[in-house]
């Protein structure tokens, strides 16, 4: 049997989209609509529990004081912090250095909920890999999104989504 040049291309594209499942969901992780992972990481300085937050919406910020994308959308989670009591921000660093980091937070004035994990551990239970990596996290502890990336917490689209929630 000959098989025909446009007949091999759909071949060849039922084989890649039969990979796709194992591939990177993006914005969807494989996590959605699963009970965000539990942890707890003390810095020394500041110590973070995600359980004690359900109830209440929740941006699990992964980031760090070296990455460009990560400053770049700091100004806006500021604001949504400010904006919003009904959303908590938690923002997780995986910075190695300390002095960087505490240098890092009171020149750019970050009053949020931070916590360093140079160790990566609460990434980790993420499968978290890029930065920043944003998990939108329900009132019942619930995975609903992962952002990849910089974003304006701002506007009104993601603002509305997560005031739905």
């Amino acid at each position: 049997m000959d098989v025909q040049p446009s007949s091999r291309f759909g071949v060849i594209l039922l084989a890649v989209l039969a990979l796709l499942p194992g591939c990177n969901r993006g914005s969807h992780p494989a996590q959605t609509g699963l009970k965000a992972p539990d942890f707890t990481v003390n810095d020394g300085i500041s110590s973070v529990h995600l359980a004690n937050y359900r109830g209440k919406v929740v941006l699990l910020n992964f980031w760090a004081t070296w990455c460009p994308p990560c400053i770049e959308e700091m100004p806006s989670l500021l604001q949504l912090h400010h904006q919003d009591p009904n959303i908590v921000i938690v923002a997780v660093s995986i910075d190695e250095d300390p002095d960087a980091y505490a240098s890092f937070l009171r020149n750019r004035h970050i009053d949020l909920i931070t916590v360093r994990d140079p160790q990566q551990s609460a990434a980790n239970l993420f499968h978290t890999d890029m930065w920043p990596e944003t998990y939108v996290i329900d009132r019942n502890g619930v995975i609903r999104r992962k952002f990849i990336g910089a974003q304006d917490w701002t506007s009104p689209e993601i603002v509305h989504y997560l005031n739905s929630l």
